[in-house]
C-alpha cells in the first residue's frame, strides 16, 4: 500500500462523511480508479446515443452534449443521494424505442415524442417519490424482467447489424445478408472482432477502445475522413432544449398518450434489474433487500427528467458499473468519478464525425450479447413461464417494436399461469398490467 492509499484510508474530511469509504473498507484512490474505469467501459453511449437519436432527426451536437450531462447529474445524484458505485447514462433500450418504434414506426416527429418523454418523466419521478415504483416492481416476475433486458439486446444487436450493413431489407424474405462488396461493411465486421477479442480477454473498457480502434483504421483507410480538430466547447442543446415542454400540446392527440403509458412502463424497469444485479455484486444487499434503494430510484428519476428537458430520452443504470465494482469500487465517489470524466468529455465532441454507424454498429451488437446473457436466468422448464418470456424476447425485434414484445408478454404471463393451476402467484397489479396493455395494444393499432 503506498503513501496516497494510506493517507486517503484514514481522510476524515467531507469526502469520508459524504461516502464513508473507511467503513466500507475502500480508499479515495481506489474508489477514483474505479470511477474511471467504469467511465471507459461506459463512454461509448457518447457516441451511440447520438447515432441512433440523430436517426430521428434531431442534432447530434446537441445530442452528445445532453448526453454527457446528464450523465454527469445521474451520476452525481446515485453516489451523493444513494452512495452506490452505480453510475447513470442515456439507457440504449429508451433511445432505440424512441427513434425506431415511436418516430420511424409511429411517425411522430421527434419533437412531439419528446413531449411525451417529459410528461412520462414527471410521472415517473411521482411514482418514485411515493414508492409506488417499488412496488410495481417487486409484482412483476423476475422471468418477465430477465426476457426484456434480453429482447432488448436482441433488438439493439438487430440495429448495429442493420446500421453496420450486415443485414439489409428484403423483398421475399424481410431481411437477407448484407454485400461484402461494400467497404464500410468490412469496417463493421473488424470493429465486431475488435471488440469481441477484448472482451474474450476482459480488458477494461472493452467496448469504448473497440470503438477507438475502428474509428482509427476507418481513418487509416479512407472510410472515415479525417475530423478538422479534435476538441472544442461543447455544442449548444439549443435544437433539443425545452423541446418536449413546448410541445405538450401535442398530448391532446390520444396517440401520444400511449407513447407516454411505454416510455413509462419501459424505463419504470428497465433500472430496477440493473440495481439489483450491481448491488448483489459490490455486497450491498443485505438480508435479500436493497438499502437505499428508494433514494437510488429517486437519483434515476430526476436524472431523467433533467434530461427529458435537455432533450434526453430516458436516462438508466448502467451494467458497466460492474467493471468499476470489479476493481474495487464500494461508494458513491466512484460514481461521482464517472461523472467528472463525463465533465472532461463535454471537449471530445468533434470526434462525432469519426464515430460513424459503421463504427458504432460493433458496440451496439456486443451490448445486444451482454443484455440477452440474462436468459440464462429464466425458468424454460416451466412452460407457463418460458412462453411468456420467449414471446417477449422475439416479439420485440420481430415486430421492430419494443412495446409490443413487453405487451405480448404482460399479456400471455397471468392466462398461462392461471392455466397451470398457478393463479395465486399472479400478483393482481399484473391482471391490472394486462388490461392495460389490452388498451394500449388497441389504441397502437388504431392509431399506427
Amino acid at each position: 500500500m503506498d503513501d496516497l492509499e494510506k493517507a486517503t484510508t484514514k481522510t476524515p474530511g467531507l469526502v469520508e462523511r459524504t461516502f464513508h469509504i473507511s467503513e466500507q473498507g475502500s480508499t479515495v484512490k481506489r474508489e477514483i480508479l474505479a470511477g474511471l474505469t467504469t467511465f471507459v467501459s461506459m463512454a461509448y453511449i457518447l457516441f451511440v446515443n447520438p447515432s441512433i437519436l440523430g436517426a430521428a432527426g434531431m442534432n447530434k451536437g446537441a445530442v452528445f452534449t445532453a448526453t454527457a450531462i446528464s450523465a454527469i447529474l445521474g451520476c452525481v445524484l446515485m453516489g451523493v443521494l444513494a452512495n452506490y458505485p452505480i453510475s447513470i447514462a442515456a439507457g440504449l433500450g429508451d433511445n432505440a424505442f424512441f427513434t425506431f418504434s415511436v418516430v420511424l414506426g409511429m411517425g411522430i416527429p421527434w419533437q412531439k415524442a419528446m413531449a411525451g418523454v417529459f410528461v412520462a418523466s414527471v410521472l415517473f419521478t411521482i411514482l418514485s417519490f411515493f414508492k409506488i415504483r417499488e412496488v410495481v416492481i417487486d409484482a412483476i416476475p423476475q422471468d418477465l424482467k430477465y426476457a426484456m433486458a434480453a429482447g432488448i439486446g436482441i433488438f439493439i444487436a438487430f440495429v448495429g447489424l442493420q446500421g453496420g450493413g450486415l443485414i439489409v431489407a428484403d423483398k421475399s424474405s424481410l431481411v437477407a445478408i448484407g454485400s461484402f462488396t461494400v467497404p464500410t461493411t468490412w469496417l463493421t465486421i473488424a470493429g465486431i472482432f475488435i471488440i469481441a477479442i477484448l472482451m474474450a480477454k476482459k480488458v477494461p473498457g472493452s467496448i469504448f477502445i473497440g470503438i477507438f480502434a475502428t474509428a482509427v483504421l476507418g481513418l487509416a483507410t479512407g472510410l472515415i475522413k479525417m475530423p478538422t480538430h479534435l476538441i472544442s466547447l461543447a455544442p449548444s442543446m439549443k435544437p433539443t432544449f425545452g423541446v418536449g415542454v413546448a410541445n405538450l400540446a401535442a398530448l391532446s392527440d390520444l396517440q401520444m398518450w400511449a407513447v407516454v403509458l411505454i416510455f413509462l412502463l419501459v424505463a419504470f424497469f428497465d433500472t430496477a434489474g440493473t440495481l439489483i444485479g450491481l448491488a448483489q455484486q459490490a455486497g450491498i444487499m443485505k438480508d435479500n433487500k436493497m438499502p437505499r434503494i428508494g433514494k437510488a430510484l429517486m437519483a434515476d428519476s430526476l436524472s431523467m427528467l433533467a434530461g427529458s428537458v435537455m432533450g434526453m430520452t430516458p436516462t438508466s443504470a448502467y451494467v458497466e458499473s460492474s467493471a468499476g465494482i470489479a476493481v474495487g469500487g464500494k461508494t458513491g465517489l466512484t460514481a461521482v468519478t464517472t461523472g467528472f470524466f463525463f465533465f472532461v468529455s463535454l471537449l471530445f465532441s468533434p470526434l462525432l464525425t469519426v464515430v460513424t454507424d459503421q463504427v458504432t454498429a460493433p458496440a451496439l451488437i456486443v451490448v445486444g450479447v451482454l443484455m440477452a446473457s440474462s436468459m440464462r436466468e429464466i425458468h424454460w422448464d416451466q412452460f407457463e413461464l418460458a412462453f411468456p418470456a420467449f414471446i417477449t424476447i422475439i416479439g420485440m425485434p420481430l415486430t421492430y417494436n419494443i412495446s409490443y414484445g413487453i405487451a405480448f408478454g404482460f399479456l400471455t404471463y397471468p392466462i398461462l399461469m392461471t392455466a397451470a393451476g398457478r393463479r395465486k402467484e399472479v400478483n393482481y397489479i399484473m391482471w391490472i398490467l394486462l388490461f392495460v396493455f389490452i388498451l394500449l395494444l388497441y389504441i397502437l393499432n388504431i392509431l399506427h
